[in-house]
């Protein structure tokens, strides 16, 4: 099919966020937290035939847990109230597989409404990942007998703990112990979801968050947040999924096949799309599940920062994996390293260097009559948009004095869908000469770009290909 010009990118950006997708990628960072049976017998996937009575975290501190992510700088938490195991963090009605039957607060406990409870202390919105897999339930395989029980835990959690910002869902699908696998019937847990958390985004087995396609943190070059709509379909990303546990699937870089998601070539003859975002997850150790043999193998801050500037600023967001000790604290180490990466984006991004400068644009205005003044503010209320048939843009930045600058910030206003293709980046030197910095593809939410604290006082973005105009939100020097 050949490209057709603008009546082509129309199409393309007519897949536009929903509500909840803008809420939650504005929230950008937020924390994973696995805990379950496996952190007392020392395994990833549990079985589902271990015995209650080995879960006992006697000093489990589930602000700490709250506490942490805050101060590392992150927006929410998510917790594992059921992995595949089967194993239930709260006092279900509906197996015996659960905290209830263990010695935790003689059997009193509910982790869940802790975690829930300590994420509104410390300001976090509270999200739960229930692992469609049921290891221990013998109605897995069984079709609606066991669809029946999990949207019967899926209720317990979506009615009793407040509002719940994310639902998170795994391609697993191993076999029960009748040798069946279970055809989750998604659509139907979908409705339950929409009807009982609306603004809850249904994350990577779900159609709001996609699954960026490694467990190593590592994210696309040029991430598009409009895709097929066909990568919706659970089905793709159970078969991306890790489907045993095995340590090299974690550390297994992005499938070359899939690099490109987005580009105008990928999408040619895509008849249909959707606005679906990726999420990048990663644990902060090897294991997903505490294991003391990896106390030395913690990501270090430097990793963590790294980490973070690829993915939050490569139009993702980051879901960074904490899992807590036997005795239900997180390690120290891990929290040094989290709470260095949060002092680290506090002190980087607070003061903006760009309200110092002059913005010039080129046009001088929008469609809107609207100056570059429009993208100092980080909204998407007052933003620069271009006519639609002028895919150019350059804005350029222009300081009474030189300045030390280590990194660029710009967004786009992803409520206008996703839309430039190619963008430069440019500074003066000592000499006075100007010369490229960046040679860059998409923006989409946000992009970070490391100017490594180059000195100058002109910077120069030149937006050179867009889906029928650019429409820039804000700019950010730092």
């Amino acid at each position: 099919m050949k490209y057709n010009g603008i009546k082509e990118d129309q199409r393309l950006i007519s897949a536009t966020p929903s509500e909840r997708q803008i809420v939650y990628q504005n929230m950008e960072y937020f924390c994973f937290i696995h805990f379950t049976v496996n952190t007392f017998t020392g395994s990833e996937w549990g079985l589902g035939d271990e015995p209650e009575s080995i879960f006992n975290p006697e000093e489990l501190d589930a602000r700490q847990w709250a506490k942490t992510a805050a101060e590392g700088g992150m927006k929410g938490l998510i917790l594992t109230c059921k992995h595949h195991d089967g194993f239930c963090l709260w006092p279900s009605k509906y197996t015996e597989h659960s905290i209830k039957n263990s010695p935790y607060k003689q059997g009193k406990g509910d982790i869940v409404r802790e975690t829930a409870e300590a994420c509104k202390e410390f300001g976090l919105k509270f999200g739960v990942y229930l692992s469609p897999w049921d290891r221990n339930n013998e109605a897995y395989g069984k079709g609606k007998e066991y669809d029946d029980y999990y949207i019967n835990q899926l209720t317990e959690l979506l009615t009793g703990y407040g509002d719940i910002f994310a639902i998170w869902l795994d391609g697993a699908c191993g076999e029960g112990s009748n040798g069946k696998k279970q055809v989750y019937d998604w659509n139907r847990y979908y409705e339950v979801m929409r009807k009982l958390q609306p603004n809850a985004v249904i994350s990577i087995s779900g159609p709001d968050i996609r699954w960026c396609g490694n467990e190593a943190g590592q994210v696309r070059p040029s991430e598009w947040s409009v895709v097929a709509a066909d990568m919706t379909n659970p089905a793709i990303t159970a078969e991306l999924s890790q489907q045993e546990d095995n340590k090299e699937f974690r550390n297994r870089p992005l499938d070359e096949t899939q690099t490109d998601l987005g580009s105008r070539e990928c999408l040619r003859s895509e008849n249909n799309l959707a606005y679906y975002p990726a999420e990048t997850d990663v644990s902060i150790r090897p294991g997903w599940f505490y294991h003391e043999e990896e106390d030395e193998q913690v990501r270090s801050f430097e990793n963590l920062k790294e980490i973070y500037l690829t993915s939050v600023g490569g139009n993702t967001t980051l879901l960074l994996n904490l899992p807590p000790m036997k005795n239900g604290k997180l390690h120290p180490t891990d929290v040094n390293n989290v709470k260095m990466l949060g002092k680290f984006i506090r002190d980087t991004f607070k003061d903006n260097l760009a309200d110092a400068a002059q913005i010039h644009t080129i046009p001088e205005e929008d469609v809107e009559g609207r100056n570059g003044e429009a993208i100092r503010t980080d909204s998407y209320e007052d933003v620069f948009r271009n006519e639609d048939g002028k895919r150019e843009l350059t804005i350029k930045l222009q300081w009474k004095e030189k300045k030390l600058l280590s990194y660029l910030v710009l967004k786009e206003a992803i409520p206008y869908s996703q839309r430039v293709e190619k963008f430069s980046v440019w500074y003066v030197t000592e000499d006075g000469e100007k010369k490229k910095m960046v040679d860059a593809t998409t923006i989409g939410y946000k992009k970070i770009i490391d100017l490594k604290r180059i000195e100058t006082d002109f910077l120069e973005i030149i937006i050179e290909d867009s889906r029928v105009s650019p429409v820039i939100s804000f700019i950010g020097v730092y």
